[in-house]
């Protein structure tokens, strides 16, 4: 059997962003309340019964979020674009090497707004 393991984690970050459609507001600074949620895909260890220990993927998520958290998202290295799709690739990529059941990435804001990056 397969099992889907997630956890989610929330930061407070500024952009700016160059649009077509509402322009002259997205070029100022402005801040939102994102939330991401990132989940691994396996088959749990045969010894401990876990996917993994929730410990280690939280602390993996928290390194990550300190990344974001409070931040000017359009001046964090690795950061291409500050976008919902940028955030989500980030995130993924930041956590390929620690966490190798990545399954997927969402990142959403209150508003609705939401983007999923499945890691293939």
């Amino acid at each position: 059997m397969v099992y889907e393991l997630s956890q989610t984690f929330h930061f407070e970050a500024a952009h700016t962003l160059v649009r077509e459609i509402d322009a002259a507001s997205s070029k100022r600074i402005h801040g939102h309340t994102y939330h991401a949620e990132v989940t691994l895909r396996g088959v749990p260890d045969a010894a401990s019964g876990m996917l993994m220990d929730l410990g280690f993927f939280r602390r993996e998520l928290a390194v990550v979020q300190e990344m974001l958290d409070h931040h000017l998202l359009d001046e964090v290295a690795g950061l291409t674009k500050p976008t919902l799709e940028g955030l989500c690739a980030f995130i993924a990529e930041k956590l390929r090497a620690p966490l190798p059941l990545l399954a997927s990435v969402k990142v959403w804001r209150a508003t609705g707004d939401s983007c999923k990056l499945i890691v293939g």
